[in-house]
């Protein structure tokens, strides 16, 4: 008979087995001590509640104040609902419960940076008018007279009336105004971190950018017609400085085509040089006295608008105009307008207030009528009573 072979038993059949095992024991050495540990917490729980009951209550005073925060429980959460709200949400009797509770804010108010003008003592000068423009001039223009002065030597940053030289440039170039310009990072404002609704990649024609340079006193506009001008940048604000010389303003620096550098500086009798030039262009004259214009960008359609509203005012004949702000330089205004059948330059620098320099105007206005007039105007005769309880 055949002999008869014992069997062979795998050890690949136990494998299973001697896994769950050691998972087994590595889990009970885990758990083990965790649970020794609650099982003596409890125990020690317990033995402090029998002895709370055999001493019996004790007495607990409880002071309510106002001003006692409430202490939260451990279900209570809390969450911001803005800078100055604070809502905590917590449950009470199974039900949920919102307390809302705003915070007090005090704000500290820093000082106005002073301007040029008010650091130089000019807003100490007194005048009949009691202009509130520390510097201000009025001329004739046809005959070169000055009716008003107040410190009209004095150099002064002069802002966005910067702009009234680089547009007079620009016309003056006769460049093609239907040529494209694409705004770039170039054209941002790192002087004074203003902002624009021409964002970096908007494309507009260089008539438009003009427009809105010497109407709406658009910064990165102006900076772009300055980049694009041939030559570039620094050959366009070197031509800046020998137009005013040429004009005969000695004491007229430019840096930029913008304005916000307060290094853009000039005096009353330069900008009147300035103004009267302006004048004898007609672009100038009528896209810096338009009221309102509107530009395509991509999909949508922007609405600007004139940054002087004497601009639309039936009291006011505008030939050309310039408003200018930094705080350098305060409020600005520059114009040439008709009043009492004289044709004015008028320059106002440095006024304190935001509608101080219209005020300004329209207090030159009323006192030129009813004092400076031409022979037989009207306008004279119906206003020097106005004025007489208006002044």
């Amino acid at each position: 008979m055949p002999e008869t072979r014992p069997r062979r038993v795998s050890s690949q059949r136990f494998l299973p087995a001697v896994k769950f095992i050691a998972v087994a024991l590595c889990a009970t050495a885990f758990l083990l001590p965790g649970a020794q540990a609650a099982k003596k917490e409890k125990t020690a729980a317990t033995k402090t509640s029998t002895a709370r009951k055999a001493a019996g209550p004790v007495p607990v005073e409880v002071k309510r104040s106002a001003k006692a925060p409430r202490k939260a429980d451990r279900s209570e959460k809390v969450v911001r609902g803005g800078r100055n709200v604070v809502a905590s949400i917590r449950q009470k009797n199974g039900k949920t419960v919102v307390a809302v509770q705003r915070r007090s804010v005090v704000r500290v108010e820093t000082p106005a940076r002073q301007s040029f003008g008010q650091l130089a003592g000019l807003h100490g000068t007194d005048d009949v008018l009691d202009l509130k423009s520390s510097v201000a001039l009025v001329i004739d223009q046809d005959t070169h007279e000055v009716l008003f002065s107040k410190n009209d030597h004095a150099v002064l940053p002069i802002a966005s009336l910067t702009k009234l030289m680089t547009g007079l440039l620009i016309s003056e170039a006769h460049l093609p105004n239907d040529e494209l310009i694409t705004i770039t990072q170039d054209d941002v404002d790192t002087e004074k971190g203003s902002r624009s609704r021409l964002t970096v990649g908007t494309t507009l024609s260089r008539g438009e950018l003009l427009h809105l340079a010497l109407m709406s006193s658009e910064n990165r506009a102006a900076h772009a017609l300055g980049r694009t001008y041939p030559g570039g940048l620094a050959t366009f604000v070197s031509i800046m400085n020998a137009k005013a010389k040429m004009l005969g303003m000695k004491d007229t620096r430019y840096v930029e085509p913008t304005g916000l550098s307060s290094r853009n500086q000039s005096s009353a009798q330069d900008l009147a040089l300035l103004v009267n030039a302006a004048y004898s262009d007609a672009t100038v004259r009528s896209l810096s006295t338009s009221p309102e214009y509107q530009v395509e960008v991509g999909n949508r359609v922007l609405q600007f608008n004139t940054t002087n509203r004497l601009v639309k005012s039936p009291d006011w004949e505008i030939g050309v105009q310039k408003t200018g702000y930094i705080s350098e330089a305060g409020q600005c205004l520059v114009m040439q307008a008709k009043v009492a059948g004289r044709k004015l330059i008028m320059v106002f620098l440095d006024s304190a207030g935001k509608f101080s320099r219209i005020a300004d105007a329209e207090r030159v206005r009323r006192w030129v009528e009813a004092t400076h007039a031409s022979t037989g105007s009207p306008a004279a005769a119906r206003s020097n009573a106005a004025y007489q309880v208006a002044g």
